[in-house]
């Protein structure tokens, strides 16, 4: 299975602890130059030692040429790259990582802009804040942590020129400043867009509480950090693909993903996250119904059963017919 391509090497020139279980990384080019200039919303997939890839956002301002900063919070459950991060990591190491991608960007025409972080999820967030005060743009946010102590670059917030915007939320807090999505999502303006990232608990709190308050498709733009199990689940059953380009039928046992049945039978298709967040792997679909089980497709995308994510998704059917 090829993982996304990896097209400049970096080296670490600081390593920090930022909060409880989050620490940064703060990469430059190896050879000293320029590093590719990035929008606001944008991640890089980083190769990290034991062969793992994880995608990360870029918390620094788009203004920067000269670093890359990141930010990754220990996961009880990690499957390897948090702790290579925490663990492995260090300062002067290179590493391999890829051009930015965004799949998050600000809506350039938005009259105002609503960032809504949690937890690790301020990474991206605070990129999007940082960009929107240099433009003088509408925008507020709001930043929800467990506690004060998990809350990163809250120091860095509180001094900066948009201070006055933000909002801080802890959960073991007093009540009147805990976040209220209701309240807080109540009569969208038609020109205001939602930016939400986080833990997916949080992440399907406050999208289903904008589309129970009215919200438009269109309004909502949302990363996860950590999507599907792309494991088996109790429940699954054998189906087929079929490769449109040559008619070839590669069967996918119930205990393998469709990535790796097509891996087996020497079919390779680029995938990053594997957990259907990304969208590297996105293929399009002829015929047949897919199971959905990403987040990255929205509730539209998914109706349409024109595309899925073989990462983590399924079939319905018994045959898939696949655009490759």
């Amino acid at each position: 299975m090829t993982a996304a391509i990896a097209s400049l090497t970096v080296r670490v020139a600081r390593k920090a602890a930022e909060a409880q279980d989050i620490c940064s990384l703060e990469l430059v080019a190896a050879d000293g130059g320029a590093l590719p200039g990035f929008s606001a919303g944008s991640h890089i997939d980083v190769h990290l030692p034991g062969g793992i890839v994880r995608q990360y956002s870029l918390c620094n301002d788009p203004a920067e040429s000269h670093r890359y900063l990141v930010a990754v919070l220990r996961e009880p459950a990690s499957r390897g790259g948090s702790a290579a991060v925490h663990d492995a990591v260090r300062e002067g190491d290179t590493l391999a990582i890829s051009l930015p991608r965004n799949a998050f960007a600000l809506a350039g025409h938005a009259q105002k802009h609503l960032l809504l972080a949690g937890g690790i999820g301020v990474t991206p967030i605070l990129c999007m804040a940082e960009r929107l005060a240099v433009l003088q743009a509408d925008f507020e946010m709001h930043y929800a942590a467990r506690s004060a102590a998990r809350m990163a670059f809250a120091g860095r917030i509180r001094s900066s020129a948009f201070a006055d915007r933000v909002q801080f939320h802890v959960g073991d807090g007093a009540a009147p400043q805990r976040l209220d999505l209701a309240a807080l999502l109540a009569h969208p303006a038609p020109g205001t867009h939602l930016y939400v990232c986080g833990p997916k608990g949080f992440m399907d709190a406050a999208l289903a509480t904008a589309r129970a308050q009215g919200w438009g498709e269109e309004q909502l733009h949302w990363e996860f950090f950590a999507g599907a199990d792309a494991g088996p689940r109790s429940g699954d059953g054998a189906f087929e693909v079929r490769l449109a380009s040559s008619g070839r039928v590669i069967p996918v046992p119930a205990d393998r993903t469709v990535t790796q049945a097509l891996a087996n039978a020497g079919v390779e298709i680029m995938v990053s996250c594997e957990q259907g967040v990304c969208g590297t792997c996105l293929t399009r679909v002829l015929q047949g119904e897919p199971e959905h089980r990403d987040s990255y497709l929205t509730p539209e995308e998914q109706a349409a059963n024109d595309q899925f994510t073989p990462c983590c998704s399924r079939s319905k059917s018994a045959c898939l017919v696949l655009d490759l």
